[in-house]
């Protein structure tokens, strides 16, 4: 027979028991629906991670300082980075695009009658923004003149913009810390809430050997930690074997010394972190997946009935000329068509069903936003999983069918 007649009688065959095929569809439905649901929340919460990963800088490389051990008792951090440090390893290490020092501080922001305790004071480098790959919305950054001078200027993020200026231009303006003036040099472009709901707009930047030097008033030339960015992602590991080489001279570090410092890659930990999401969306997928094998049962059963209460039209059928192959196709075809209108009902609710619940956690969240990802071969393979189900769990009643006699089948009631 054609495919297009079979296609057409399979439909008929359904359409005569509409309430029937629609109970067992439903299995499929919400199988796919489950498994579609899971793939594109697990999707989102790597592109989420993945894309906070990117907002730390392109291709950052973090240098902290060492802990203390004494008889193997971890007892705090030693302060054993230095600008010079930085500055080495920018000089020295051919693989490293850009390097800044980090200093931390706190205080009150004052401008005018407005006062705002932000929650990231920090002294940087001047090449900060590269490393970070975070653009100025307004203005300019310091210079190495600047931090060689240990100028009193700063850039700030958008949230203090809102929460001082309103509507006034911040460049050029001065804003007072711990009682000592800084003139606004430039904006920077907003980057939003990190994962943790942290607001990363609600910064200040100022060159770090004025953080030293004005604010915290120490002579000492250590600093937080060293941010480095690579000339390339594929070149991270290679650039993070020359920094810790480098860094292990320059501190004298012995073979068999526990070094006084940390290498951090976080193309590693976004990886990581990536695995991770990776395994709990294959494990709740899997779990979801399980209602895909009752849907496909229910097929089975459903069609095991068909076959029995349609015997005398299958008996008929092969009187007048009807072949094996033609009754095998006919019933695996209905099969196949029940488990593909239940995968596209289930891809089409699943979609539904991702998009509400990503809205859902932005709503409750504070944190940064979850994107909402539908995964193409995620649809595709949603729809060839749903019609190797009706293939597997239809083929053993089409194959009973296509084998009865033809005069046990007429004489059947």
């Amino acid at each position: 027979m054609d495919l297009f007649i079979t296609i057409r009688i399979a439909l008929r065959a359904l359409a005569k028991n509409k309430m029937r095929a629609g109970l067992t569809v439903l299995g499929v439905v919400i199988g796919i629906a489950a498994v579609t649901t899971m793939v594109s929340i697990g999707q989102s919460a790597s592109a989420l991670v993945q894309g906070q990963f990117q907002n730390l800088g392109t291709n950052v490389i973090v240098i902290l300082p060492g802990s203390q051990r004494n008889g193997g008792v971890r007892q705090g951090v030693i302060p054993s980075l230095t600008a010079a440090d930085s500055e080495a390893i920018a000089k020295e290490c051919p693989t490293i695009l850009a390097t800044t020092p980090i200093v931390i501080t706190s205080g009150q922001i004052i401008y005018g009658n407005s006062n705002w305790p932000p929650k990231q004071i920090s002294g940087v480098g001047a090449d900060y923004i590269t490393v970070r790959n975070w653009p100025l919305r307004h203005g300019g950054f310091f210079t190495e003149r600047d931090i060689s001078s240990a100028a009193k200027v700063c850039v700030i993020g958008h949230t203090l913009v809102a929460k001082l200026f309103q509507t006034t231009n911040p460049l050029g303006e001065s804003i007072r810390i711990k009682r000592i003036p800084f003139r606004i040099v430039g904006v920077l472009d907003k980057k939003g809430a990190d994962l943790v709901g942290n607001d990363q707009d609600d910064i200040v930047l100022i060159p770090y050997t004025t953080v030293q030097k004005r604010l915290q008033g120490s002579s000492f030339l250590d600093v937080g930690a060293i941010l480095a960015s690579a000339t390339s992602n594929k070149h991270m590991s290679e650039a993070q074997d020359e920094i810790n080489r480098l860094l292990l001279e320059r501190h004298r570090i012995k073979p068999g010394q526990i070094a006084d410092f940390n290498v951090q890659n976080t193309d590693e930990i976004a990886n990581m972190l990536g695995i991770v999401t990776g395994t709990m969306t294959l494990m709740l997928s899997s779990i979801a997946g399980i209602s895909l094998i009752v849907g496909g049962v229910g097929i089975m059963n459903i069609m095991l009935v068909s076959v029995t209460e349609r015997t005398r039209e299958i008996g008929t059928r092969m009187a007048v000329g009807a072949r094996s192959r033609d009754i095998l196709r006919q019933f695996l075809v209905e099969s196949v068509l029940l488990s593909c209108i239940g995968g596209t009902i289930g891809f089409g609710l699943g979609v539904a069903a991702s998009v509400g619940v990503t809205k859902l956690i932005n709503s409750l969240s504070s944190g940064a936003e979850w994107p909402v990802v539908i995964s193409l071969p995620a649809a595709v393979a949603a729809l060839l999983f749903s019609g190797a189900v009706g293939v597997f769990f239809g083929f053993y009643p089409a194959r009973k069918a296509s084998r009865l006699d033809p005069i046990e089948a007429l004489r059947y009631e």
